[in-house]
Formats: C-alpha cells, sequence, structure tokens
C-alpha cells in the first residue's frame, strides 16, 4: 500500500481522491504496475463512495 494512503473508515473527498488518481497515473507515465493497479483499483472504489456521499448530503 501507498504511504498517502489512508487507513479504512477516513473520509477524504471525492476530488482529493480524484488528485490522487490522477497523480498515480502521472507518477507511472500511463502504465500502471500490479501494485499500482491494486492501488488504483482502491483509490476508484472510495472515490464512487465519496462521490456518492457527496450526493447523498447535498440532497
Amino acid at each position: 500500500m501507498s504511504p498517502n494512503s489512508v487507513p479504512p473508515g477516513s473520509v477524504r473527498s471525492a476530488a482529493a481522491l480524484n488528485e490522487q488518481i490522477r497523480a498515480l497515473w502521472i507518477r507511472s507515465g500511463g502504465s500502471l504496475s500490479p501494485q499500482e493497479r491494486a492501488e488504483y483499483e482502491l483509490l476508484v472504489v472510495q472515490w464512487a463512495a465519496a462521490v456518492r456521499g457527496e450526493v447523498i448530503e447535498a440532497a
């Protein structure tokens, strides 16, 4: 897991997670290693949950 990872249950905004995803792609040069792929998948799941949470809050 990346040193930038946050423990489960911690709350990050969709924007912060999106920035982490973008940074991961830039660092990797557009080709993810298996470890980076796992980190990416985790970030995308967290991002989707954050988006859902922000939509629910807005409603």
